[in-house]
């Protein structure tokens, strides 16, 4: 099992059964909406509808998910503009923002180009698009090296993907200390309750390639067993040695 939220990717596939677009449209509500619960009149029926049709892919239902009423109330409307950028990560790349830059640049589309464009941002880059496509729903990829994607984004996805059970709700950004001072993030195990409680006692397994332990000594490929509270130290000493993270798992 992943630390934090990855399930295995979902697709609408061709000459899809009701079964399987009804996967579909749970998971996106699921990631969209930051495991907030949709009552049944809060369901986009016409986009649920469209999408049935093949007359919209599931990424134009993401992004009618997102551009809807119920998300700007979840999450913009009563969120700080820093929360509300750093969830649009979240939701729609999989991922933790990487730094100022980002942040400041998605608050500049919103303040400039308004709410739609923001959202759209997100839904019509290259990275969505290299990563979901058309017809995949978005999910946490922040466990694996990316091209382009710096490694302190582990820690930083670690502190946004915080278990099923916990949702996204809340006014106050995460990342805005450590974003803003260009900080490192720490690993903090999940508060009781939010259906992780008990990472303190688990191991994990970290796949790592690429890593050098001096002038003598380079390995292609190895792995670490670690107890939850050495992983933050793990990682970091990963990252000052040139490795390259391949995953992180719970070990069983």
């Amino acid at each position: 099992m992943a630390l934090w939220i990855e399930a295995e990717s979902v697709e609408l596939r061709p000459n899809a059964t009701e079964e399987n677009l009804q996967t579909v449209i749970r998971a996106v509500y699921r990631q969209v909406l930051g495991n907030a619960h949709v009552m049944d009149n809060q369901r986009l029926t016409s986009a649920e509808s469209q999408l049935r049709n093949g007359d919209i892919t599931v990424r134009e239902f993401v992004r009618a998910v997102a551009q809807s009423d119920l998300y700007r109330s979840l999450f913009f409307e009563t969120s700080s503009p820093y929360r509300f950028v750093e969830l649009n990560f979240k939701h729609l790349l999989g991922r933790a923002p990487q730094d100022q830059t980002e942040i400041s640049e998605h608050v500049q589309t919103y303040n400039n180009q308004g709410y739609e464009a923001e959202i759209d941002a997100y839904i019509s880059s290259d990275e969505y698009i290299l990563n979901f496509g058309e017809h995949v729903v978005p999910s946490a990829r922040g466990n694996r090296t990316q091209a382009g994607i710096k490694n302190v984004g582990f820690n930083r996805t670690f502190a946004l993907m915080r278990g099923f059970a916990a949702n996204d709700v809340g006014k106050a950004a995460k990342l805005i200390s450590d974003i803003g001072g260009n900080l490192p993030t720490k690993i903090v195990a999940p508060a009781s309750g939010s259906g992780a409680s008990s990472n303190r006692e688990k191991r994990f397994r970290v796949a790592v390639s690429k890593a050098s332990y001096g002038p003598r000594v380079t390995r292609s490929a190895t792995t670490f067993e670690v107890g939850y509270n050495q992983l933050s130290q793990k990682i970091q000493n990963i990252q000052k040695t040139g490795g390259k993270i391949l995953s992180i798992t719970e070990v069983a």
